[in-house]
């Protein structure tokens, strides 16, 4: 089962980046995001992001994502429209400043959202712990924990499907149209996870204490991860984007 945060192997130059530059350039673009009040920067900074997944050949992958993004999104609008009052009338509840902020509420959602998970397709999570201990002098049970949380999603999804299909060979029927209805039968699904994941989670904690996950430092690992000149670019080009956030 392929999951969306999974490593893409490539030789662009984004693969080939250090992983705290990537980091670094996500965190540009979602605090520009946050920052910018234009329909224009908004829509560039999107762009940018789908450009640089097309670049690393990864922007197929980002389309389940958007299944899930897209109506989170269309109900943060419809809240929007609801609970924005002023403005000029436009159609019933529906003012201009509604439209306005639940227009650039949608684009600040897709815009934060895709960023770190387009970094996350390109860079391994050991490379990603290993230079956020190197670079950043993060301590390493932080980016270990950080890590180890990711790799767990997929297999607690996992889980949750094998769970949700031995209920279904028993008749329990989860295709149901009815959201609350289908939150209703969810819910009583988190029992199981949350017994399976604290065993999982148990084990993993002793396996790593038994393999002397207190003793590691900084210099522990076997590679080593300096910034290259294409490293500052990248960081010089977290700047820009952070000032274009800031002027408009």
């Amino acid at each position: 089962m392929i999951n969306i945060i999974d490593y893409v192997p490539g030789q662009t130059l984004l693969h080939r980046l250090n992983p705290v530059a990537k980091l670094a350039l996500a965190a540009a673009i979602i605090a520009a995001t946050f920052l910018a009040d234009s329909y224009a920067l908004l829509l560039g900074l999107l762009a940018l992001t789908f450009a640089l997944a097309a670049y690393a050949g990864v922007a197929g992958r980002l389309a389940p994502l958007l299944k899930v993004l897209i109506p989170l999104a269309v109900v943060m609008f419809a809240l929007q429209l609801v609970f924005v009052r002023t403005g000029a009338p436009v159609w019933g509840v529906v003012t201009t400043d509604g439209l306005v902020t639940g227009s650039k509420v949608c684009l600040r959602l897709l815009g934060v959202a895709l960023p770190l998970i387009l970094v996350l397709m390109v860079t391994k999570l050991t490379d990603l712990a290993n230079a956020c201990v190197e670079v950043l002098h993060v301590p390493y049970r932080y980016a270990f924990t950080f890590t180890t949380a990711l790799r767990f999603v997929p297999v607690f999804s996992q889980e949750m499907n094998a769970i949700m299909e031995a209920q279904t060979a028993r008749g329990v029927q989860y295709d149901t149209k009815n959201p609350f209805k289908k939150l209703q039968l969810m819910l009583p699904l988190c029992v199981p996870l949350l017994v399976s994941s604290v065993g999982r989670t148990d084990a993993t904690a002793l396996a790593a204490e038994q393999r002397g996950f207190y003793l590691r430092t900084r210099e522990s690992s076997y590679k080593r991860y300096p910034l290259a000149a294409r490293d500052w670019l990248a960081l010089a080009c977290c700047v820009a984007l952070i000032a274009l956030g800031v002027a408009f």
